[in-house]
């Protein structure tokens, strides 16, 4: 593809994206009551958002240390400083650049120019990183059907609920063949690498409660919660802004059956995102700096 051509499937790509975002919110707006959500704008317990932004930062974290195991694996050495910056950039790049190379694809240049490491091998390990994440979303999904009771007979069923349990059963250990086979170079991370996985994913459901407390929220947490998780599956598929719209309309269309307040969902998700972006827009202020020496080297 030629990189004239390229640039056009990319203006084609960021406006499609523009598009959808703005018909996903519009549902989402045709759908609640805005005067219900500014009151509940306005009765907002701010407090609650000081541990919530604490968990969600420490997430993040931990999904940069989760990377940084993936790229020991391949012999490539930074700094734990080195790689959270990194990390930040590549989180500016896909929120607040979605038309362009993306974080994945930024931080795959990066390191190959200043390191020399293989493309392949890199591509790899951020590969490898987007599934160990959705992975522990997976296996906690299984755990929260069994949880929360859902408004749907077929997901109450004695057949679901042991469909529920394989998927606990056979999650980890298929994830582990998937390595043996696809991504064998990354294997001697496997538990460590996972560990953060389950961390960094725990730590958003907990960053999850906080909001839901700041929104004065104190029943159907677990459902809530489940919804969350369903949502954030739905926010890595490329179809919107950094998930906007998407992540709502999964509230929207889910409060029926998970027992939840739809306009308290919607806030609770907006909230979120805000989150989200204020904590992606600091990628865009720091800098690598690729002279200093990893200490593990």
């Amino acid at each position: 593809m030629s990189d004239q051509s390229s640039s056009i499937f990319k203006k084609i790509k960021t406006a499609a994206k523009l598009v959808l975002t703005g018909l996903a919110l519009y549902l989402v707006f045709r759908k609640i009551d805005t005067d219900s959500l500014w009151d509940l704008a306005k009765s907002l317990h701010f407090f609650w958002l000081i541990p919530a932004i604490i968990l969600f930062v420490f997430s993040k974290v931990a999904t940069a240390f989760r990377l940084n195991l993936y790229f020991k694996n391949i012999d490539l050495y930074i700094s734990e400083k080195q790689n959270w910056r990194l990390y930040l950039i590549g989180m500016f790049y896909n929120l607040f650049l979605p038309g362009g190379i993306g974080g994945d694809g930024y931080k795959v240049y990066l390191l190959n120019k200043h390191h020399k490491t293989a493309v392949k091998k890199l591509l790899q390990a951020v590969l490898l990183d987007r599934l160990g994440g959705l992975v522990a979303i997976v296996f906690l999904l299984f755990v929260f059907f069994l949880l929360v009771q859902v408004d749907i007979p077929w997901l109450e069923s004695t057949w679901w609920n042991a469909l529920m349990v394989l998927g606990l059963i056979l999650t980890i250990p298929a994830f582990w063949l998937v390595q043996k086979f696809l991504f064998k170079d990354f294997l001697p991370s496997f538990v460590s690498a996972n560990a953060w996985s389950f961390a960094g994913q725990i730590a958003q459901l907990i960053c999850a409660y906080f909001i839901l407390r700041a929104l004065g929220i104190q029943e159907q947490i677990l459902a809530y919660q489940l919804v969350f998780l369903l949502s954030s599956i739905v926010s890595v598929l490329p179809l919107t802004i950094g998930g906007v719209g998407a992540r709502e309309l999964v509230f929207i269309y889910a409060h029926t059956y998970a027992g939840i307040e739809e306009t308290a969902a919607v806030a609770f998700s907006m909230i979120f995102f805000l989150i989200t972006a204020g904590t992606s827009l600091v990628g865009a202020f720091v800098k690598v700096d690729w002279d200093e020496k990893s200490m593990e080297n």
